[in-house]
């Protein structure tokens, strides 16, 4: 009697998500689950790590990391409502999902910190395919742009403004840009690359709030000194949180 097949369900389709499948596929030989992945956005897994590449002539498909493979349906667009861990159901925007096994694999989302103005249209955070798209649109006959936050992915948002054509400031509350990852002499090294390369950092200060145009667009920032930052276009990169309401809800 052959062994009967599982019923695996993966909620994400991220990086670590697409990895664990991939990683799965390559030792289930015998075919022993059948995978079904939801995933909240409505394109295949991509390298978030190089987004910024896409300001730089690289195209959406070269980041792609997905592989067609027969033995997972992979469901787009289909975010994932609720847990039902007694009935063992997933339930999506779309119908119900039965399991033998489960995983989740949610990932994080931005962070914005609750700073008066962060609402204003022109403000952005840098996650998805789908941010730096609106980022792309909305820098259209722009000249300058500001990222709040001074640490890796803020100087990669910082980066792809610039590729974009804006001048561009980076806000750190920190005395040091990527404070995390480097110390004061590797911080001090950091900001005279990053002005070499035209982008203007503010260390050491807040910001306060996000100041609308005559249009309603954002138009600058106040800084907790007293000084003001122009900006048509903000991004937001104060770090991330992770993605466990599922997990707390089951």
């Amino acid at each position: 009697m052959s062994e009967r097949i599982g019923r695996l369900v993966v909620v994400g389709n991220g990086m670590v998500g697409q990895r664990f499948v991939e990683a799965l596929r390559a030792r289930d030989r015998d075919g022993r689950w059948r995978v079904t992945v939801l995933a909240e956005e409505s394109r295949p897994a991509y390298d978030r790590v190089r987004l910024s590449a896409l300001f730089d002539g690289v195209d959406a498909d070269e980041l792609s990391l997905h592989s067609p493979d027969d033995g997972v349906e992979l469901r787009l667009g289909e975010p994932v409502t609720a847990v039902d861990r007694a009935r063992r159901v997933v339930t999506t925007t779309a119908g119900e999902h039965p399991y033998d096994a489960l995983v989740l694999a949610t990932g994080s989302y931005p962070f914005v910190p609750p700073v008066d103005g962060t609402d204003l249209p022109g403000v952005f955070v840098y996650r998805t395919l789908d941010d730096l798209t609106a980022i792309r649109e909305h820098a259209r006959g722009r000249r300058t742009g500001a990222v709040i936050g001074g640490g890796l992915l803020g100087l990669e948002a910082a980066n792809a403004l610039r590729l974009l054509g804006l001048a561009t400031s980076v806000v750190e509350f920190a005395p040091r840009l990527m404070p995390v990852q480097v110390d004061e002499a590797g911080g001090a090294m950091l900001r005279r690359y990053v002005e070499e390369l035209g982008v203007t950092p503010y260390l050491g200060v807040a910001t306060t709030a996000l100041r609308p145009g005559p249009d309603g667009t954002v138009a600058a920032l106040s800084l907790a000194d007293g000084r003001t930052v122009d900006a048509e276009l903000v991004v937001v990169a104060a770090g991330i949180r992770p993605r466990d309401e599922l997990a707390r809800a089951a």
